[in-house]
């Protein structure tokens, strides 16, 4: 499905938080491993990067990080903070997204297409700026977590019609 909107080599980028919210309203989750087998089949992939705040030592966290990266997904993580929002009240913030441009940026000589797992707003300027370096951008996201900015800038593909490919299912 993703073949005929991709051009040459590819690099996919995953803010995964936003995709942690989609898989919430979606009702599904994503299987890290069945997404990097479809892509290697829908394109010439090169690089997977996610991006991923994490919670002090969390083993379960850990162990699903190094999964990612043995099977070929560059991660980058770190410690989320805890921003107190009142005496007894605190939210967790874990933002990459600077992180996740700044590599897109770094690395567009290397691909042809990116293909953005995000429906952030804040990847608009990135995406012009590909764009004007003739990069070809793809963002994927659930519809309700796609900001506007970005369905402006780029070929939109909605999660939910990739989900017989990559559905993480129990065993």
């Amino acid at each position: 499905m993703l073949r005929e909107y991709i051009f040459g080599r590819t690099y996919v980028f995953i803010d995964a938080a936003n995709i942690l919210y989609s898989q919430q309203t979606l009702g599904w989750r994503v299987d890290y491993t069945k997404l990097k087998n479809y892509l290697d089949n829908e394109c010439l992939l090169g690089k997977i990067f996610f991006y991923t705040g994490k919670v002090g030592d969390n083993i379960k966290q850990q162990s699903f990080l190094n999964k990612l990266r043995r099977i070929g997904y560059f991660v980058n993580a770190k410690e989320v903070k805890r921003i107190r929002m009142s005496d007894n009240m605190y939210i967790l913030k874990g933002n990459l997204d600077v992180e996740l441009a700044i590599d897109a940026v770094l690395n567009m000589h290397n691909y042809d297409t990116i293909l953005l797992l995000s429906g952030d707003s804040d990847f608009a300027y990135l995406l012009d700026v590909l764009k004007k370096n003739r990069r070809r951008v793809l963002v994927v996201s659930e519809r309700g977590h796609v900001s506007l900015e970005l369905l402006q800038r780029a070929k939109y593909i909605d999660l939910k019609k990739l989900r017989k490919y990559i559905e993480f299912i129990s065993n």
